[in-house]
């Protein structure tokens, strides 16, 4: 409830101290902060307050919280402001503020012209508000054609503005629910791959091929295929094909953050082969770092840094189907580790064992759990012991070379 109260006869610390447990429910109002403060003063006056100890000095101004409201650091200034100058009185003085340069005329013509223009830079925007008066005339911008960019950005940020201005809002990342980002883990079991885009270059206003590298991260089973262009129609095809040339069932799809994989199309085709997908996490560079590792002894040493025009990716594909791919899985042999423990404690890789792609599939103990439908060993060795190794290398040079040359001979 609300009351208006004369408390002229409240005079002792023992009435204040009973009025304060009574009146914790009684809404106190005043006419003004003029009045209030005028009060103030009446209190501090009528109980001597710097003549109280200070329990009493507690009660006071517990009491004049309760009446008025004030925080007990604004009681502090008035009770200090009473004991320096004599009375509590509300000032009059207004704090010195600097002219304001600009009027709100002149922040409607900078939300006028940045709405016209979409929010030029600070430095577009001066030069705008500068033509529109020197070269158009526009007496409106006489203050605004020497306004500074730093200011422009000030009066951005202002309530005029922002109420009044189209905002232009920044883009935002966005949280791509595709593909889990870890590392993945195969636990020594054949069919996690690793996959990467390399890039054959451009040169002027012609796309080079693209060469998709998978790597079967337990044996180092390697397929390579090319593409014209990186866009879904023409991936989904050939990332089908390239899993279907692998031996062993594919558990695991391993990529980075590229949009070529991280899209809903990829996403479909390896949920319908029920493949996990998963993608590298943010500055781990190292995620990925097999498919990286064969990115260069592979695919650069072999198709080199050149441009290669797109128009050529199914002559290099059968080159990659018939030579490259034969030639890297059966006879090739490739390092791997073993990590060891050295007396300080660190961890270090020493790669003594080197072996074909299939030869670490073979050699795996559980190797026939992994085998799709068709395929067995059989049929597998007497793809790795039709030639040599020698002779393979030897014929897969000559067909690459053979492939060169028709990229050099060919007209455009």
């Amino acid at each position: 409830m609300y009351l208006t109260m004369n408390d002229s006869r409240m005079v002792s610390i023992a009435q204040v101290q009973e009025f304060i447990k009574v009146g914790t429910h009684v809404d106190f109002q005043s006419a003004s902060a003029k009045e209030t403060y005028q009060w103030v003063d009446e209190v501090l006056l009528r109980f001597r307050y710097f003549s109280c100890r200070k329990k009493e000095k507690s009660v006071i101004r517990e009491y004049v919280h309760a009446a008025t409201g004030y925080s007990h650091s604004q009681i502090t200034r008035l009770v200090g402001k009473k004991k320096k100058l004599g009375k509590v009185f509300l000032s009059s003085t207004r704090r010195h503020t600097f002219t304001r340069r600009y009027t709100s005329d002149d922040i409607a013509r900078l939300i006028e012209t940045d709405n016209a223009h979409s929010r030029l830079s600070g430095q577009g925007t001066k030069r705008i508000c500068d033509r529109e008066y020197t070269i158009f005339g526009d007496q409106r911008f006489r203050r605004l054609k020497d306004i500074s960019v730093s200011h422009i950005y000030n009066l951005r940020r202002t309530r005029q503005y922002v109420s009044h201005a189209l905002t232009v809002s920044k883009t935002q990342s966005v949280n791509v629910s595709i593909a889990e980002r870890c590392k993945p883990d195969p636990q020594g079991r054949p069919g996690h791959l690793r996959v990467d885009t390399v890039h054959q270059g451009d040169r002027e206003d012609e796309k080079g091929v693209y060469h998709i590298n998978l790597v079967d991260e337990v044996t180092q089973w390697e397929i390579v295929v090319a593409v014209e262009k990186i866009s879904e129609a023409y991936l989904e095809p050939l990332l089908e094909d390239a899993i279907n040339q692998f031996p062993f069932l594919i558990l695991g799809f391993h990529s980075d953050n590229g949009s070529e994989y991280i899209n809903h199309v990829v996403a479909r085709l390896l949920n319908k082969l029920l493949i996990r997908q998963t993608k590298s996490r943010a500055r781990h560079c190292n995620d990925n770092a097999l498919a990286e590792t064969k990115n260069g002894s592979i695919i650069r040493k072999h198709m080199g840094h050149m441009h290669i025009p797109q128009k050529f990716a199914s002559m290099i594909n059968e080159f990659y189907r018939t030579h490259l791919n034969v030639y890297l899985n059966f006879h090739r042999p490739c390092g791997f580790a073993e990590r060891k423990i050295d007396a300080r404690g660190k961890e270090k890789k020493v790669y003594n064992l080197y072996l074909t792609p299939y030869e670490a599939l073979a050699g795996h103990p559980d190797a026939l759990k992994f085998l799709k439908e068709d395929v067995t060993f059989e049929k597998l060795d007497g793809i790795a012991r039709t030639v040599s190794d020698n002779a393979c290398a030897t014929a897969m040079q000559k067909a690459k070379a053979a492939l060169f040359k028709s990229f050099s001979s060919f007209k455009k």
